[in-house]
């Protein structure tokens, strides 16, 4: 079905769905130092929530799960601050006009880091005046992302000068294909993240924070999905939490006049 909306066109029978699942088993990456997810029946007694066991009409299961650690998710502010936020609340809209760009993280010591000079590079290639949301895959791209299990293997990040560079662009979404936009191992400063949302005292929050700004962390972008300017779709559950289990989903614009 082609949607026509304003001054472009999106073919919404052929959605990009950049997330990755959560499962119960070895394939689902994992950060932070914890266990796998956990999805199993509901048990009362000798009853047990599972069809298959013969003692139920339904499958019941209960899910355990991080949304930080466990997969694809969107966080706000709320998750560096001393006070409650949550996702819920400050994600109201949920299409955005989004660029998507591939960038090579540079060495830098033993780390690898994303620059400000790499994502301006990347930006003036699209040259889309419109975005609200980048989209950064990085590279290696390797299908392992899906499973990785990232802790204690000091991931790649995003500088604190990028951070501010995406933030003065006044694009209002970030979406990466890593763990986290800071190092692993970073002493609690989460330099990118107060760039980002511009906190400037996380038990104290200033008036010019950026409530409505979200975070998107471990998301996939196959490598047959080029470089360029889509529609994003970007879809939370209902959890009053700092952060929500997250769908991102682009959609290719065509016809699409400025």
């Amino acid at each position: 079905m082609i949607a026509k909306i304003s001054n472009f066109e999106i073919d919404l029978s052929k959605p990009i769905d950049i997330s990755i699942p959560l499962t119960n088993t070895e394939e689902n990456p994992i950060a932070w130092y914890i266990e796998k997810p956990a999805i199993e029946p509901v048990v009362f007694g000798d009853w047990i929530g599972k069809v298959s066991e013969g003692k139920s009409s339904t499958n019941f299961n209960n899910i355990f799960f991080n949304p930080h650690g466990h997969g694809t998710h969107t966080e706000c502010l709320g998750h560096i601050t001393n006070d409650f936020y949550s996702i819920n609340e400050s994600l109201k809209k949920f299409f955005f006009f989004a660029t998507l760009i591939t960038i090579e993280p540079e060495k830098m010591g033993e780390d690898f880091v994303i620059t400000k000079e790499k994502i301006l590079k990347a930006m003036n290639v699209s040259g889309f005046s419109k975005t609200e949301a980048i989209i950064i895959r990085t590279l290696p791209n390797l299908k392992d992302k899906k499973s990785r299990k990232y802790s204690n293997t000091n991931p790649p990040y995003l500088s604190e000068e990028a951070a501010i560079f995406i933030r003065e662009s006044k694009i209002q979404h970030l979406l990466i294909d890593l763990p986290s936009v800071d190092r692993e191992h970073d002493e609690g400063k989460l330099l990118a993240h107060k760039a980002f949302w511009n906190v400037k005292d996380t038990h104290n929050l200033n008036s010019d924070a950026r409530l409505d700004a979200t975070i998107t962390e471990m998301i996939f972008v196959p490598n047959e999905i080029q470089d360029g300017d889509y529609l994003l779709n970007l879809q939370i559950a209902s959890f009053e939490n700092d952060a929500s289990p997250s769908k991102p989903v682009l959609y290719a614009i065509s016809n699409f006049q400025q």
